[in-house]
């Protein structure tokens, strides 16, 4: 009877036990859905940064994977990872009664975890959100919960296909095809048995198997050699197939991607511009994007070559010389060079931003001719001038020279400061920063200074990438194409977006032709006749603001427009011992001579439009050597060359005192501010204004 009785009581027990059991496991089945989110990191794919060409890589940014479809993936590769992870995995549930066991008994004892973890287990655990990856009881039944409901609402395929783009493969490569090429340097649809048997060995041991040597590499062979066997256990292959396979030959691991010379600094634009359009930085680092930027690779090279083969080597580190390259007719920055990122993380060409001298008149050229102006318009060239808004601070030319009333060709050519001045003023200073926004130069730059009597005579500080961007709306007709370094776009998914950069009529068609005409004539006959390209025409302008602390060349040729600084991180004037204080007439035309000649080598010769009555209008002359005011004559297409010698550019005045102050901290003692000049400055012409926003330092340079 008592036997009876303890049996009788143990059923019971038994059976509330299991009861409770199975209430608390619908409980928790219940209670542990699949979650709705993947791992940040599971899914993530990096995006490759292309040269224009889309084909050769300038960086990769984030995770190293790229997503495949199953099908894509050798079947015998999927067996041999099959066989060396979860050989049951087509006919179990999801969980491994015997594994889980002994995985749980491992966790309470506080064992190492041993093996025991399905396919399904494993991808649970690295793919979805809200798992962590603690060793405890809790973790281990909520994995165990979603890997069998995971198992009864998708499809095995679909198991193994997320699990082989998500497993991490060592070598840094995560996904089985990233893998392929760490370790064998092909697409994962090209693999033999031998390698993928070796890929589903890595798995296990990736850290130790991604380089094997001496030991590792022997204990790679043997894990190798027990994967082989497996899938002939399997019947994944046969016995004779499996004495067949040969231990593969590994390639060198890549070194970690490194970004070289001026890759840095155009990575740094791309991520930029690319945030400006709405792409996170967690899309540019997960989102497998490929982007094919607009720099030529053969450009940046050129443009590269033309300043470190022309600056001399007694070149001081401190000088610093930016270029930038604009296609006038897209916007697209095709090449730059921003200097060395080991001096600087402050590139030459996009961040630094430096008094741009008279670099600027011809905005406020182009202002006047859209405003009803004409080349024959004659301007007050004499020196000093004086304006209303600042009385007591005489505004003088280059050695005091005087011009008398001349017309705007000659002004230009000769960069006769009181014409621009009395220019702007006929014009209005706000239409002239109108006009130069328009054609690309930002508002908040010129905006402290358009009240200024000097504003026209280059007292804003830009980049070399504003101005180039600025003068190729010139040679666009007008048209300002909205500068830009970004392509196209194409997602994971294949989708592609295609820049459209925003274009704006900046000018009308003929006062940009006119305007070009009288920046030809600089290059001509001018400052800037160290540019000249002998096979085409090129219009442009110099400039060399206050003791050279900047000096400039921006020019184009309908194809290409391109300008080139110098200046100096102390502030102090561009001097290169063996060839003194620079103007924008010497090294930075050289500069642009040298690149312009390699970029426009074998492109064909195109002619600028033709200026306003040319060939019957006696109103404007062909640039005159002498100074004299004079009866004019008609322009040629080819004005007559006098001579090889530049006339001497206009000295900019001082800033007067009501010219605005732009803040910011600086690295060095900042020096007085600037004025343009193609001549060493003279003594009485020296400043004593406030500084402005024209000094090369960090607080210009970003």
């Amino acid at each position: 009877m008592r036997k009876r009785r303890w049996l009788r009581i143990s059923l019971i027990v038994g059976g509330s036990g299991f009861l409770v059991l199975a209430a608390l496991f619908g409980i928790a089945w219940a209670m542990t859905p699949i979650p709705d989110t993947t791992q940040k990191d599971a899914t993530a794919q990096g995006s490759v940064i292309y040269y224009r060409d889309g084909k050769s890589v300038i960086a990769r940014q984030g995770v190293d994977r790229r997503t495949v479809e199953l099908a894509k993936v050798p079947e015998h590769v999927r067996d041999a990872v099959i066989a060396a992870e979860n050989r049951s995995f087509y006919e179990d549930g999801g969980v491994s009664a015997k594994g889980t066991t002994r995985a749980l008994w491992s966790t309470l004892t506080g064992q190492q975890l041993q093996g025991g973890s399905t396919i399904t287990q494993q991808l649970v655990r690295n793919y979805y959100s809200g798992l962590s990856q603690e060793r405890s009881i809790t973790r281990k039944f909520k994995e165990i919960m979603i890997s069998i409901k995971v198992d009864q609402s998708k499809s095995k395929d679909w198991v193994l296909e997320q699990y082989l783009n998500t497993i991490y493969f060592g070598r840094g490569a995560n996904g089985v095809q990233a893998a392929a090429q760490a370790y064998f340097g092909k697409d994962v649809d090209e693999l033999g048995v031998a390698q993928g048997a070796y890929l589903a060995a890595v798995i296990q041991q990736p850290s130790r198997f991604a380089d094997p040597k001496g030991a590792d590499l022997d204990a790679a062979e043997v894990r190798w050699r027990s994967v082989v066997q497996a899938m002939v256990e399997t019947g994944a292959l046969t016995a004779e197939e499996a004495a067949e396979q040969k231990f593969p030959k590994l390639t060198a691991p890549k070194k970690p991607f490194q970004l070289k010379g001026q890759a840095q600094y155009m990575l740094e634009q791309v991520t930029s511009e690319l945030n400006r359009r709405g792409y996170s930085d967690e899309d540019i680092n997960g989102g497998g994007l490929k982007i094919v930027t607009t720099f030529d690779k053969k450009l940046m090279e050129a443009a590269e070559r033309a300043v470190k083969e022309t600056l001399p080597d007694s070149t001081p580190k401190k000088v610093r010389t930016g270029l930038a390259a604009v296609d006038p007719a897209t916007g697209e920055i095709v090449a730059f060079y921003g200097g060395s990122p080991d001096q600087t993380k402050y590139d030459n060409a996009f961040s630094a931003k430096v008094m741009a001298g008279s670099t600027f008149k011809p905005y406020t050229l182009a202002a006047a001719l859209d405003n009803g102006f004409e080349l024959s318009t004659r301007v007050n060239g004499n020196s000093p001038m004086r304006v209303a808004s600042a009385p007591d601070t005489p505004i003088p030319n280059d050695s005091g020279r005087s011009y008398g009333q001349i017309n705007l060709v000659s002004a230009t050519q000769n960069s006769v400061n009181t014409a621009f001045v009395d220019l702007a003023q006929k014009v209005g200073t706000d239409k002239v920063a109108a006009t130069a926004t328009a054609m690309g130069i930002p508002a908040q730059q010129l905006g402290p200074h358009v009240e200024a009597a000097t504003f026209p005579l280059g007292v804003a500080s830009v980049s070399a990438v504003q101005n180039a961007s600025g003068f190729s709306t010139l040679a666009n007709g007008g048209v300002h194409m909205e500068a830009h370094v970004v392509k196209r776009v194409t997602g994971a998914d294949g989708k592609k977006d295609t820049i459209k950069p925003v274009a704006t009529e900046a000018v009308s068609k003929q006062a940009a032709a006119d305007a070009t005409y009288a920046m030809r004539q600089v290059v001509q006959y001018g400052t800037g006749t160290a540019a000249r390209l002998y096979d085409r025409p090129v219009a442009g302008k110099t400039g060399t603001t206050d003791d050279s602390r900047s000096v400039w060349f921006n020019g184009f040729t309908p194809q290409l427009a391109v300008a080139v600084d110098m200046f100096r991180s102390d502030n102090k004037p561009v001097s290169v011992p063996g060839y003194g204080v620079q103007f924008g007439g010497q090294l930075p035309a050289q500069i642009w001579r040298a690149f312009m000649t390699e970029a426009m080598r074998d492109k064909p010769v195109e002619d600028f439009p033709e200026p306003s009555g040319l060939g019957y209008t006696p109103d404007y002359s062909a640039p005159e050597r002498d100074y004299d005011e004079r009866p004019t004559t008609a322009p040629t297409r080819q004005p007559e060359q006098w001579d090889d010698v530049p006339e001497n550019e206009a000295t900019e005045p001082p800033l007067i005192d009501d010219a605005p102050i732009e803040e910011g901290p600086v690295e060095e003692e900042q020096g007085p501010p600037e004025r343009d000049t193609d001549q060493p400055a003279e003594p009485d012409l020296q400043p004593s204004g406030r500084p402005d926003d024209g000094e090369a330092d960090p607080a210009d340079l970003g």
